[in-house]
């Protein structure tokens, strides 16, 4: 990479950070930036879920009161995002790379289809959870979504966070904000999980992996106050134009 391609990888880097704060798609910003400067697609893929976890750890360290407030739910949503995840990242290393840069592009847009019917899913979640019921414990069907969730987390991982959210808004009445927090606790345990696999058998750029590291953890850090400021509809708006253009290059 030059040294151009590197601060484009840090300030992606950068800006992942800030989505898991806000919009909560990170990898939708920060996988098309490794793509152009020339990742194959299962390297950036596995490289951008190494470097991006150190932001999940801050973002779940963040939540740590709202995770102790259920510990059987958290436990739950741990398991089978870890479980899952672990299919997903073997799925991604032994399936052929072929079928990975075919269905991605797919998998992008999907995403940005999710991104753009985010708000009027939070704000249905909201309502549906103004009158709680006793629903605190997760059935055999939440749970066996979870761990859909998490397969997909594992394999690539771009919207998972919303996917999550949907699952535990839809199978628990709990509060929303901890819901917020579960869903950021997901993607750090599917993140983990896929990158000890990672690390262990995946071709990995490591200039890559630093640079996203350094820079979500600097945007974790400032997306907390600068997401108060910026309009989420812009954030959400850059990244599915961010998403479209880059699913489209890959489909040309």
């Amino acid at each position: 990479m030059t040294g151009l391609d590197q601060l484009a990888v840090l300030l992606a880097g950068v800006g992942a950070g800030v989505m898991t704060s806000t919009v909560g798609v990170a990898s939708l910003l920060s996988f098309p930036v490794l793509l152009a400067v020339g990742l194959p697609p299962v390297t950036a893929n596995a490289s951008n879920t190494v470097g991006l976890t150190p932001g999940a750890v801050s973002g779940s360290f963040g939540y740590r009161a709202e995770l102790r407030t259920h510990l059987g739910i958290t436990a739950m949503v741990v398991a089978t995002c870890a479980i899952g995840a672990a299919a997903g990242a073997a799925l991604l290393l032994t399936l052929p790379a072929d079928l990975f840069e075919a269905v991605a592009p797919w998998l992008i847009l999907t995403t940005c289809v999710i991104v753009g019917v985010q708000p009027p899913l939070n704000r249905w979640l909201r309502r549906r959870h103004t009158e709680m019921v006793d629903r605190t414990s997760a059935s055999p069907l939440t749970m066996a979504f979870s761990l859909l969730v998490g397969v997909y987390g594992g394999y690539f991982g771009a919207g998972s966070g919303v996917m999550m959210m949907a699952v535990l808004g839809l199978g628990l009445d709990i509060d929303f904000r901890i819901i917020n927090g579960l869903k950021t606790l997901a993607v750090l345990a599917s993140n983990l999980v896929a990158s000890v696999i990672f690390l262990a058998r995946a071709d990995l750029d490591w200039r890559a992996v630093a640079l996203l590291a350094a820079g979500s953890i600097i945007g974790g850090y400032a997306g907390a106050r600068l997401g108060r400021r910026l309009p989420p509809a812009l954030l959400r708006t850059v990244i599915v134009v961010v998403g479209v253009i880059a699913a489209t290059t890959m489909l040309l």
